[in-house]
C-alpha cells in the first residue's frame, strides 16, 4: 500500500454512498474536494463533526468545494446514523457518506493505522484540488474533534496561493496581508502586486491580499 503525500494524484474509486454510487473523480467535476473518514457510525465526536459539516454547507459551496465522509459501516447503518445526526445536531446531512465495508477506499487512502486500531479508520482529512492533486492531509486522534473553521481557513489559503504568487503567514485569515513568494523578483512586484508591498526583510515581503477588491 503506497503512502499518499502532498502533490500526489488522489486515487480514484467507485463506492456506494448514502446519495448513490459515485465515481470519485467524476463526482468532483471541476470542484475542490474534501474527503474525511470516521472510525465508525454512532460515535459521539463524529456525530458532532458530521452535523457541523452540514451546517457549513454554504461555506463549502461558496468555495466550490464538495465534501464526502467515509466510515467502514454499511449503508443501512449510515442512514440510521444520519437520523441521529439530524436530530441531535439540529441540521440536515446533505452530503454523501461512503459505505466502505470492504475497506477498499480506507486502504487506498491509508486510513487504517494498525497501531491505533487494526480494523477501524483513523480520522483523516484530505483536500483535493480540481486537478485531483492532494493539497492537504491531516490525521486526528479519536479524542479530538476536527476544527472546521481551520479547514475552511486552509482551503481559503490553498485557493488563494494556487492562483497568485503569494503564501499565507502564521494565523492568516481572509483579508490579512500575504507573503510574496521568494521566486518573485523585486522588479516584478509592482506589476504583480499593484496594491503595494512592505519589505520587512529582503526575504520577507508583505502585500495586501491580491484577490480582494
Amino acid at each position: 500500500m503506497a503512502i499518499l503525500r502532498l502533490g500526489d494524484q488522489a486515487p480514484n474509486f467507485k463506492a456506494q454512498t448514502t446519495e448513490g454510487t459515485i465515481d470519485f473523480h467524476d463526482w468532483l467535476g471541476d470542484a475542490w474536494g474534501v474527503l474525511f473518514s470516521h472510525p465508525a457510525d454512532y460515535t459521539p465526536v463524529c456525530t458532532t463533526e458530521l452535523g457541523t459539516v452540514a451546517k457549513y454547507t454554504e461555506e463549502f459551496s461558496k468555495r466550490n468545494v464538495k465534501v464526502a465522509a467515509l466510515s467502514v459501516d454499511g449503508l443501512e447503518s449510515h442512514h440510521g446514523w444520519i437520523k441521529d445526526i439530524n436530530e441531535t445536531q439540529k441540521t440536515t446531512v446533505n452530503f454523501p457518506i461512503i459505505a466502505d465495508e470492504d475497506r477498499k477506499v480506507s486502504e487506498l487512502y491509508d486510513m487504517i493505522h494498525p497501531n491505533a486500531d487494526s480494523k477501524l479508520t483513523v480520522r483523516s482529512v484530505f483536500v483535493v484540488d480540481p486537478d485531483r492533486k492532494i493539497k492537504l492531509i491531516i490525521t486526528y486522534p479519536a479524542s479530538t474533534g476536527r476544527n472546521f473553521d481551520e479547514l475552511i481557513r486552509v482551503i481559503d489559503s490553498l485557493q488563494l496561493t494556487a492562483y497568485h504568487k503569494v503564501a499565507t503567514p502564521a494565523n492568516w485569515n481572509q483579508g490579512d496581508d500575504c507573503v510574496i513568494v521568494p521566486a518573485v523578483k523585486d522588479e516584478q512586484i509592482a506589476a504583480l502586486f499593484p496594491k503595494g508591498h512592505t519589505e520587512v526583510k529582503p526575504y520577507l515581503r508583505l502585500t495586501p491580499q491580491p484577490n480582494l477588491n
